[in-house]
C-alpha cells in the first residue's frame, strides 16, 4: 500500500529530491498553505506523514488527520507540537536535532563577540552626522574575552557547539543543563554548575540554548536578569519566550545589562503591538545605540543547512512510516 506524506507549506521547487529519498512506497503532497486550517480536507485524510516547519499542529487539529501516523518537525524545536494529543492518538513525533548545529553555534558567537568588541557602537557612531572622532572609546561593553566568563544555558548540540568555539576564543566557559550525564563537561574541557542561579552568577555573557518546555518558558525574568553580574551581555538563539522580554527591556534600559543579541522574539514574526523593546529598537532609541542586536530567526540559515533540513526531513520520516527503526522521536509531554 502507498503511504503518503504530507508538506504543508511549499519549501522546495520541485519533489526530485523528496522521491529519491522516499521511493516508490510514498506518495508526496506539497501545498502551499500559511496554516493547517487552509489544507484541503482530501489531503488532510489522505496523510499518513504529517511535516511541520513553521506552522502549529495543535491539539484540535489532530481531528483532520484520521491516518496521521508519525509527525516531523523540520527542525529542533518541537514547540509548535502539542505531543500531548500526538501521544494520546498514537502518533509518533519526530525532529531533526542534527541540522544547523554548527550555523546557530556560529550566530551565537558572532552575537556575543560583536557586542563585546563593541561592533555596532562603532558603527552607528561613525556614520553619524557629524561622524563621532576616529578614536576609541571606553564602555562597559568592551571586554577582554579571557577575563570574562561565559555561560551555556543549555548543553545540546548546539549548546556544545557554542560551548567549544568560547573557549576557542579565550572565554571560561561555564554550563549548566540537568539533563546531561555526569563527565560530559570533562570531554568537553569546560566547566559545570548545579544551579541555575550559579550560572547567573558567574556569567558575562549567558548564551540561551535551551529548548522550550514547560519548565523552561518564562525562566529568564528580572530577578534572573538582576542575578547577572553588572554589564552582562545576554544572547539568545533558542526560543523567544523562554525570556521575559518586558524584564529584558528593564535590565537593559537601567543599565544593569550592558548588551543583548537575540535572534529569537516571544511571538515570531512579531505582530502589532510589537514588544516595547523591539519598538525602542526600530525607533533607534539613542539609549539602545550599539546595545541591541536582532536577527529574523534566521541563524540557522546557510544553503547546507537548508538542505540538510530537506534530506534529514525526509530521512526522518521515512524511517518512522517504513523503518528499520524511528529516528529522532520526541517523548510524549508528561502531565
Amino acid at each position: 500500500m502507498t503511504l503518503t506524506v504530507l508538506y504543508p507549506e511549499a519549501m522546495y521547487p520541485d519533489l526530485s529530491v523528496e522521491h529519491r529519498l522516499y521511493g516508490p512506497e510514498v506518495r508526496v503532497l506539497m501545498r502551499d498553505t500559511e496554516t493547517l486550517a487552509e489544507l484541503d480536507p482530501a489531503d488532510c485524510e489522505a496523510a499518513d506523514g504529517l511535516m511541520i516547519f513553521r506552522q502549529f499542529l495543535r491539539a484540535e487539529d489532530f481531528s483532520r488527520f484520521p491516518r496521521l501516523r508519525a509527525v516531523v518537525r523540520m527542525g529542533v524545536g518541537y514547540d509548535r507540537l502539542d505531543r500531548k494529543e500526538a501521544a494520546r492518538r498514537g502518533v509518533l513525533v519526530c525532529n531533526v536535532p542534527d541540522y544547523g548545529t554548527t550555523e546557530v553555534a556560529d550566530h551565537a558567537l558572532a552575537l556575543a563577540l560583536a557586542l563585546r568588541r563593541g561592533l555596532l557602537l562603532h558603527h552607528e557612531r561613525q556614520r553619524a552626522t557629524p561622524p563621532a572622532p576616529w578614536a576609541w572609546f571606553a564602555h562597559p561593553l568592551v571586554k577582554r574575552s579571557s577575563a570574562q566568563c561565559f555561560g551555556i544555558l543549555g548543553l545540546g548540540r548546539i549548546g556544545t557547539a557554542a560551548a567549544l568555539r568560547a573557549k576557542a576564543f579565550g572565554f571560561r566557559v561555564l554550563a549548566y543543563d540537568p539533563y546531561q550525564p555526569n563527565g560530559v563537561e570533562l570531554a568537553l574541557g569546560i566547566g559545570r554548575v548545579g544551579t541555575l542561579e550559579e550560572l547567573l552568577r558567574t556569567s558575562d555573557i549567558l548564551s540561551v540554548h535551551a529548548p522550550l518546555t514547560r519548565e523552561t518558558r518564562g525562566m529568564l525574568g528580572a530577578r534572573e536578569f538582576a542575578a547577572l553580574p553588572r554589564d552582562a551581555v545576554v544572547v539568545n538563539t533558542a526560543r523567544g519566550p523562554i525570556m521575559d522580554f518586558d524584564a529584558l527591556m528593564a535590565a537593559l534600559e537601567s543599565g544593569h545589562l550592558a548588551g543583548a543579541g537575540l535572534d529569537v522574539l516571544p511571538d515570531e514574526p512579531p505582530v502589532d503591538p510589537i514588544p516595547a523593546l523591539l519598538a525602542a529598537y526600530r525607533a533607534r532609541a539613542p539609549w539602545l545605540e550599539g546595545r541591541l542586536i536582532i536577527t529574523p530567526h534566521s541563524a540557522f540559515h546557510t544553503e547546507h543547512a537548508w538542505e540538510d533540513i530537506r534530506v534529514k526531513s525526509a530521512e526522518t520520516m521515512r524511517a518512522a512510516l517504513l523503518g528499520p527503526r524511528p529516528q529522532n522521536v520526541i517523548l510524549p509531554e508528561m502531565d
